[in-house]
């Protein structure tokens, strides 16, 4: 299997690009780059990652992963990852990115996560909290 193959289904506001083939830098991968920039420009910047189905990802590939990671980010998005292979994980471990990336072992996990950040980000400090740290 030599190409990979993307579906993306949605579940409330996360949307879940399920990828199935090798991850490397063919036009295809950059074709999941692409995939993520239009996703973006409609404003679906939260984004989940389903690797159960890759069977294989280069350091090329993971450039495109890190790319695609940016794309949101500047959006105010964010990229998370699902279902990483023993190999994937090694990949990342040896590239120093385990940082840039959440990784999740089930779905439901992961899009609880995007929950928690947005009630994160819209409850401001009360602002006795914020004085006393002036």
């Amino acid at each position: 299997m030599f190409n990979l193959y993307i579906n993306e289904r949605r579940i409330e506001d996360v949307t879940v690009l399920d990828l199935k083939g090798r991850i490397r830098i063919t036009g295809r991968t950059r074709g999941l780059h692409k995939s993520i920039r239009r996703l973006v420009e409609k404003g679906k910047t939260r984004i989940l990652l389903n690797l159960s189905q890759v069977t294989h990802m280069d350091l090329s590939g993971l450039d495109e992963l890190v790319a695609s990671c940016v794309t949101a980010s500047n959006q105010g998005g964010e990229i998370k990852l699902l279902h990483l292979t023993e190999q994937m994980r090694e990949v990342i471990t040896t590239a120093n990115l385990s940082a840039l990336f959440d990784i999740y072992n089930n779905e439901y996990d992961a899009i609880a996560s995007f929950k928690r950040e947005v009630s994160r980000v819209a409850k401001p400090l009360p602002s006795y909290l914020t004085t006393m740290m002036l």
